[in-house]
């Protein structure tokens, strides 16, 4: 074991800043051997922090200290200190003048934080705690100064870019030059960024709501200049939302996204200079699939969204980051949803909550959406808080309304401008824009868990009267074994026996959102001839489990005629967990398995309704996920899961062969492509019927996803077609078809990326050993996040089957590579890690091999801080 453990940081413990830096100018001197940093800093105690003056605590990390001065005059070494966590320095008087020299070595930083090399390009990660990898300084979300940044560099890096508006630019005597950049807005060390390097550029311009011009620009390398014209489109789209719906305009007179291979998250939202992962800014139709178009079209929203929430207003400590997270996902959520199918979306969103967030909420690591404490803060940049963080502002907007919301997020902008803030902040911009009172529903905030709602209802023929009663619950969370009454909007609505919605109030409003404030509440309604049927948590209004005992015709009947489309799925949805957890227990007991008639004339059903949105009938054809079934579990049997699910698939394909045939031919269309909602949608329609025409290994149907493979003129199609050969055809043709490809994609990354995350979420047996090959392979590098999410990401958390070998196999495999990438990169090995912490759940028998593979990395050495923490808890 670890002899000595990561500090924990309570949140009850936050403490004003000491000191106050008004004013921080950076020079960088970039050799990849010896980067040097200068920092001028206008340093000023903190009235608000007490009085006296005790020592200023710089935060500095793998730093080379080469002099520190004071208003101009070095400081003797007696007055200042290095210590485990930065400098320590003696002050004596209220205001000065700060200046620090030292040295950084940019090619040696594998933890891609602070300042660090890729692919021959400098560039920065700062968020969370990077900045103090780059200079000693108060690397603290509430400590905000105006930044000016001056970088000299060899001509050999041409681009040379910082935050806010370029201010000088020349040349050096030695022949090197340098630019100048000015950020006019105070900010946090962690927005600060670098970028140098020999890129290219596409620049547009954008003209504001009050008339402003403002520069567009986006940087990449020579050979993926070409594909970034989507992504400028998606910014200048969020633009104009943002100034549509929020009157939020932009505030300097250049936006620049930079795009590197490199990069431990999707991207960062540096105040006027982007850094995002290649894999979320860059696409063409022959390289992106419909699926990419659509994230890097929400990441570049949700990065610019954050201009405002999380750059203008950002956080006052980490424990807060759900402030800007939460909040900005609800925007570029919102975004999303009209671009595209609202319908579609929530769906994706909450298939995401349900299958990952719900199944953190019930593990080791589980936190409230603000935190109370943490060891390593990179390991709360989780779904907890970003997704339900989201959730949580949804339901605030589900209270007060659109223009409800709407007051509330102007004040609390208008309020707060320039300021670091906390979730409290927030709600009460909320309540004092709106007059209401939203203490209770602060819970959200503080309490972790998923609430259960158990609902049960009764009919009075006589009076003809409906009564529903709601029961709220909360399993007991880490540290938090008593949970009190949540607010939650439970949004409602009941359907006659013709199918049609029936008023609630006087009104005649045919939806209600209930106000669920106790742990058991009745709600009343009248004047109907029959009882009607709940349709409950309509779009999902909170995110809750609801149990609620449908019977099967009940749940067909919704899926036919509910108004809302999200109820629809979910019904559906409802209606494939029970047959699937009756295949499951049949192949417990020895039984022949045989799929529920119902659920196959449900899809039957679904499959022939062309009034229906393509993309929705995509969503409600896909049976769930082995994931999400594990999450529904009391146990996990995953044996059980995976030949329930691989059976239910296959009598599906088999019962429905002739209409998915049909409609796989109706969409089937030789036309250009276009990433618009409608292609989109027609095109996710067609594959699912192909991938479930080849489930059933007929020779036709392979042939079909042979052929589309290789007259394919788009990737969607194309590697639509590669997934179901992969999962389904003979492995002598698969082997040709992925040569094939990897031939004529081998020189594009992304393309490669997704070659590698195709075989290691194959679900057949082998492809483990398959995956230590792709290992092997020259394309792989475990240095590069996204090799490393593409080949052991994809096999861990989308390779259920394969994963969850009876002899530990997978658990071992992946145990050994998170050992070898906490000394490359922390922060993505305790990501990697997370699949394992679950143990606790699972069968005894393949449980116990789960805990030995995490006890085999808590033994294997020192480990860092972000990797200690997600362990050390999961083996409690």
């Amino acid at each position: 074991m670890k002899d000595a453990q990561p500090n924990t940081v309570y949140l009850k413990d936050y403490k004003l800043p000491e000191y106050l830096i008004d004013s921080t100018k950076l020079h960088f001197e970039l050799q990849p051997k010896g980067t040097l940093v200068k920092s001028q800093l206008k340093v000023r105690r903190n009235p608000a922090a007490g009085a006296g003056l005790p020592p200023l605590l710089l935060d500095g990390v793998e730093l080379e200290l080469l002099s520190v001065s004071i208003d101009g005059q070095l400081v003797p070494a007696s007055r200042y200190q290095e210590i485990p966590a930065g400098l320590s320095i003696e002050v004596e008087k209220p205001e000065f003048e700060l200046e620090i020299c030292n040295r950084i070595s940019p090619e040696n930083n594998t933890s891609l934080e602070g300042l660090y090399l890729s692919n021959g390009m400098y560039c920065t990660q700062c968020e969370a705690e990077g900045f103090r990898k780059i200079t000693y300084y108060p690397d603290r979300p509430d400590v905000m100064s105006k930044f000016t940044t001056t970088i000299v560099a060899p001509r050999q890096y041409p681009v040379l870019l910082s935050n806010g508006n370029e201010i000088e630019r020349g040349a050096t005597e030695d022949g090197r030059h340098f630019v100048t950049w000015e950020d006019p807005f105070a900010k946090p060390a962690y927005l600060f960024a670098l970028v140098a390097g020999d890129l290219q550029r596409v620049e547009d311009s954008y003209t504001t709501a009050s008339g402003r011009q403002v520069t567009l620009q986006i940087y990449t390398e020579a050979k993926n200049i070409g594909k970034c014209a989507h992504a400028m489109r998606s910014l200048k789209k969020a633009m104009r939302w943002d100034e549509e719906v929020y009157g939020r305009e932009y505030d300097l007179d250049i936006f620049m996204i930079v795009a590197v291979d490199h990069f431990n998250m999707g991207a960062m939202e540096n105040k006027g200079l982007n850094i995002f992962n290649s894999a979320c800014v860059l696409a063409s139709p022959e390289t992106a699939t419909d699926a990419t178009f659509q994230r890097i079209e929400a990441i570049v929203a949700h990065e610019y969204f954050h201009n405002w929430s999380g750059n203008r207003v950002t956080c006052r400590d980490w424990f807060q980051l759900s402030l800007k997270e939460g909040f900005t996902v609800f925007r570029d959520a919102e975004f999303s949803a009209d671009m595209n199918s609202r319908a579609v979306k929530r769906i994706e969103d909450v298939s995401l909550l349900r299958t990952q967030q719900f199944a953190e909420d019930a593990g080791p690591m589980a936190h409230p959406v603000r935190p109370d404490s943490y060891m390593e803060i990179s390991n709360f940049y989780t779904l907890t808080v970003y997704e339900k963080g989201a959730e949580v502002v949804r339901m605030i907007h589900t209270l007060l309304g659109a223009e409800g919301f709407r007051k509330g997020s102007d004040l609390y902008f208008d309020r707060h401008d320039g300021q670091a803030v906390t979730c409290e902040d927030f709600v009460k911009a909320m309540e004092d824009a709106n007059g209401v009172d939203l203490t209770q529903f602060r819970r959200w905030y503080s309490q972790a868990g998923t609430p259960v709602l158990d609902v049960t209802d009764s009919y009075d023929e006589a009076s003809g009267s409906y009564t529903l009663t709601v029961r709220q619950s909360c399993p007991p969370t880490p540290g938090q074994k008593e949970k009190l009454p949540f607010h939650i909007p439970l949004a409602l609505g009941l359907l006659s026996a013709e199918g049609k919605d029936l008023p609630l109030d006087e009104a005649g409003n045919t939806q209600l959102v209930l106000p669920v404030t106790e742990a058991e509440q009745t709600f009343h309604f009248s004047g109907f001839a029959e009882k009607p049927l709940p349709s409950l948590l309509r779009g999902f209004s909170a995110p809750v489990k609801v149990r609620y005992d449908y019977s099967s015709e009940q749940l067909l009947f919704l899926m036919r005629n509910d108004s809302d489309a999200f109820n629809r799925w979910d019904a559906g949805q409802r209606l494939a967990f029970a047959a699937l957890g009756q295949l499951q227990k049949d192949y417990r007991n020895g039984k022949t398995l045989q799929l529920q008639p119902e659920l196959v004339e449900a899809y039957r059903s679904v499959l022939r309704n062309r009034d229906l949105d393509p993309a929705l009938v995509a969503k409600m054809l896909a049976l769930p996920s082995e994931q999400t079934l594990a999450e529904e579990a009391e146990r996990i049997d995953a044996e059980a899961i995976i030949e329930a699910r691989k059976f239910a698939r296959h009598a599906l394909a088999e019962a429905l062969k002739e209409d998915l045939l049909e409609s796989y031919r109706r969409l089937h269309k030789d036309k250009p492509y276009s990433p618009e909602a409608a292609d989109i949608a027609e095109r996710s329609l067609k594959n699912t019927c192909l991938d479930y025409l080849c489930a059933t290994e007929d020779a036709d149907a392979l042939l079909l996803a042979q052929q589309q493979f290789d007259k394919a003129a788009n990737m969607t199609d194309c590697a639509a077609a590669l997934a179901a050969l992969v999962n389904y055809g003979n492995e002598t043709d698969v082997d040709k078809s992925l040569e094939t490809f990897y031939e004529r994609w081998k020189l594009d990354t992304q393309v490669v990326e997704l070659w590698f995350s195709l075989q290691s979420g194959s679900a057949r047996w082998g492809t483990l050993e398959r995956v230590q090959t792709l290992m092997a392979h020259p394309a792989f590098e475990l240095k590069n996040p996204n090799k490393v999410r593409a080949v052991i990401g994809a096999f861990a958390n989308r390779n259920f089957a394969q994963f969850h070998r009876t002899d530990g196999s997978g658990f071992e495999f992946v145990a050994q590579q998170v050992i070898a990438l906490d000394k490359l990169n922390p922060q993505i090995a305790a990501r990697l890690v997370i699949p394992l912490t679950r143990w606790k759940k699972y069968s005894s028998a393949l449980g116990e091999k789960m805990r030995q593979s995490l006890e085999s990395v808590m033994q294997s050495g020192k480990l860092s801080a972000d990797l200690y923490e997600v362990v050390s808890k999961s083996l409690q």
